[in-house]
């Protein structure tokens, strides 16, 4: 910068008692005098401080008289400045009293300037240690004992203030608490290499990301904070660092877009995958205990005897969802001519929104049904715990896949399309009339069947997918089969199905000579309809077989079938707070056996839902534990079975097992084997 010789000393300055400047060139000839703040060399603040208020409190100083002020008095302050500064910074030899500087009265300071305009500032300005006076202003204030040994800096430059860290960090190195394993230089230079990487695969999967992939891509303040990590965590390992880093730069340089477009989605689905688990399970004080292993003390034989006693109820199993009957010819032609007048349009069994649906594609453009993307929660919303703290807080209902308060959010999950289901049963006999189970003499004394299935999103509603069918008590396997559905498929419903695309497109058609149940999904079998599906069911079934589920009547109504022997362990294990409520399958698991089932992991980047021969086979251990529990009860009373699988009652008579059945809310059934 240049200096102006002194050429604008006599002009005065625009900006007159207003101006802020340190260094004025201007005149400032109606001006306050400018401040003098002594600094004490080799001297700390308490000598000064001596016999003022210990709090340190800060106070403006007081001003001096009016005469001082005025212009013709400028020689005379002039005059005590050049004392005050001469007393200031002598170094005299003499230790005496009079040669250390004096104390200057608050008559004789100069006077202080106006108090500054921003508070923030307070505090934190002070004159530096120039010995030359300035023209302007300068905030002068009394230095607290808690400042004392803190520098303090000029009204002009910037304040210091105390800030709350924010989460947003630099491109530099982390601290350690370890020895570092390389210079500042090095580590940055690494750093730095490594987020160029990064930044570059980031940048180009968002150059052209379309909706599905707008998540996958990173903010810039995420992608630093990934350089750091990985540096992070390989700095703790100092005798490979270098290489370590290395390696992931030079992985990072040679990986392509698709490949990091991979590696985003399986931390996204793994992400979520946690979230729900998360949510799913609540927090237990209590120690997790090994599971359980289902012991009756009976043969298999005796168990399938005291099977019937737990039979559901024929009677009311319409108010339950069960089909009792099958739908006649009108009512089904009722139902056609129903869904004609309504031209294809359902209510979203997701967002609720109304849409339009096209059976067998629209001609102008092949859609199979409107209203574009279909935003929602997947999960139930869920009222939160009371608070240990505020037990009498507001408890408000979160969703279980991702926490957001009910009302905050219209979803936190994108489908492609709009879906629905139906449950009126003309409707859906229209698509496919229901069954009786015929008779088979061959299956006529067969063990008993558990089965469960998986839907999937149709043209028509929510249509079978896959069914599953084991034997009880063994849990051996029958048959394990997709199914190819009657309408187009919108939506497989993946996460809760566990049945994908490529499974279903590329699954081979079923024979009976093949292995009934394969180990792997993948290698699952595909029928051509569920009516196949249906008769391959009925191939192990006659109308006395006991048929054993969770929530039966949605397997039965979406295989179309009428079957009246059955256990459902949804209605044998009752809700504490009655109907419409149920308990789920993997609370009663959970519960009853200490076992957990429904685990959601991510495999190979995509969430796994429902395993319907793992459901199949949970619902029997269920059966079987309450099995063994009335086994119990009965040993107790007095009950033996005798030889040849006879149930002798204590009195000798078969009277007293149908009156206990009842009196423990299991149902007295038939009698068949129990003498």
């Amino acid at each position: 910068m240049f200096t102006s010789k002194g050429l604008f000393s006599e002009i005065e300055c625009p900006y007159k008692d207003t101006c802020m400047l340190p260094k004025c060139i201007f005149a400032h000839s109606r001006s306050l005098p400018s401040p003098v703040i002594t600094v004490v060399e080799n001297q700390s603040y308490d000598a000064l401080d001596e016999g003022q208020d210990q709090e340190g409190r800060r106070k403006r100083l007081k001003l001096a008289d009016e005469n001082e002020r005025t212009a013709s008095n400028s020689d005379k302050a002039s005059t005590k400045v050049q004392a005050v500064r001469k007393t200031s910074y002598s170094t005299s030899e003499d230790d005496t009293p009079e040669s250390k500087p004096k104390r200057i009265s608050s008559l004789t300071r100069p006077v202080s300037p106006p108090a500054l305009r921003n508070k923030s500032q307070i505090g934190t300005t002070t004159a530096t240690k120039d010995p030359h006076v300035h023209h302007g202003n300068v905030a002068a204030s009394k230095p607290s004992p808690a400042l004392k040994s803190t520098p303090i800096k000029l009204a002009t430059e910037k304040p210091l203030l105390v800030k709350t860290p924010l989460k947003k960090e630099a491109l530099n190195p982390r601290a350690l608490k370890v020895p570092t394993p390389a210079t500042y230089q090095i580590r940055f230079r690494l750093v730095q290499t490594l987020h160029e990487q990064l930044n570059r695969l980031n940048s180009e999967l968002g150059s052209d990301a379309n909706d599905a992939e707008e998540q996958l891509v990173l903010p810039e303040q995420a992608i630093i904070s990934m350089a750091l990590d990985m540096e992070e965590a390989a700095a703790y390992t100092p005798s490979i660092y270098s290489n370590a880093v290395k390696n992931k730069i030079l992985l990072y340089k040679r990986m392509k877009v698709g490949q990091w477009k991979e590696e985003r989605e399986k931390e996204v689905a793994e992400i979520k995958a946690k979230e729900a688990a998360a949510m799913s399970n609540t927090p237990d004080s209590r120690p997790k205990l090994p599971p359980k292993v289902v012991e009756t003390g009976l043969k298999t034989e005796e168990e399938i005897m005291l099977l019937p006693r737990l039979y559901t109820p024929i009677t009311g199993l319409s108010k339950h969802g069960y089909v009792t009957s099958i739908p006649t010819d009108d009512e089904i032609e009722t139902a056609r001519k129903g869904v004609e007048a309504a031209k294809g349009w359902e209510v979203c069994d997701r967002c609720k929104s109304r849409f339009q649906v096209f059976p067998g594609r629209r001609e102008e453009d092949g859609a199979l049904a409107s209203g574009g993307k279909c935003t929602y929660h997947w999960g139930k919303a869920l009222l939160a715990e009371r608070s240990a703290t505020d037990p009498k807080a507001k408890r408000e209902r979160r969703f279980k896949c991702c926490g957001q308060i009910m009302g905050d959010s219209v979803g936190c999950t994108q489908a492609d399309c709009h879906v629905f289901k139906i449950s009126e049963v003309k409707r859906l006999a229209a698509v496919l009339n229901f069954e009786k189970t015929p008779e088979n003499p061959a299956k006529a004394l067969s063990n008993p069947v558990c089965i469960d299935g998986e839907m999937g999103y149709t043209v028509y509603g929510l249509e079978l997918i896959r069914l599953t069918a084991t034997s009880w008590p063994s849990g051996m396997p029958l048959f394990d089969v997709l199914v190819r559905p009657v309408g187009e498929i919108l939506d497989l419903n993946s996460r809760f199905s566990g049945v994908w695309p490529k499974e279903m497109g590329e699954a081979k058609p079923f024979s009976s000579s093949t292995k009934p149940y394969p180990e792997k999904t993948q290698d699952l079998q595909i029928v051509s309809s569920p009516a196949e599906a249906r008769t391959l069911l009925f191939s192990h079934l006659s109308p006395g077989t006991p048929l054993i589920g969770h929530g039966l009547e949605n397997d039965l109504n979406a295989s179309r079938i009428i079957h009246t022997t059955i256990i459902d362990t949804a209605l044998l294990f009752p809700h504490k707070a009655g109907l419409p409520y149920r308990n789920g399958l993997k609370m009663l698991m959970s519960t009853h056996l200490n076992r957990d089932i429904q685990i959601q992991a991510v495999v190979d980047g995509k969430m796994e839902g429902h395993d319907s021969k793992e459901d199949a086979n949970a619902a029997g251990e269920l059966v079987r534990w309450r099995v063994g529990e009335l086994w119990g009860t009965m040993e107790r009373e007095g009950w033996v079975v005798e030889n040849g699988g006879i149930f002798v009652p204590p009195n000798g008579s078969g009277d007293g097992l149908e009156r206990r059945g009842g009196e423990l809310g299991i149902g007295a059934g038939t009698k068949r084997g129990v003498g």
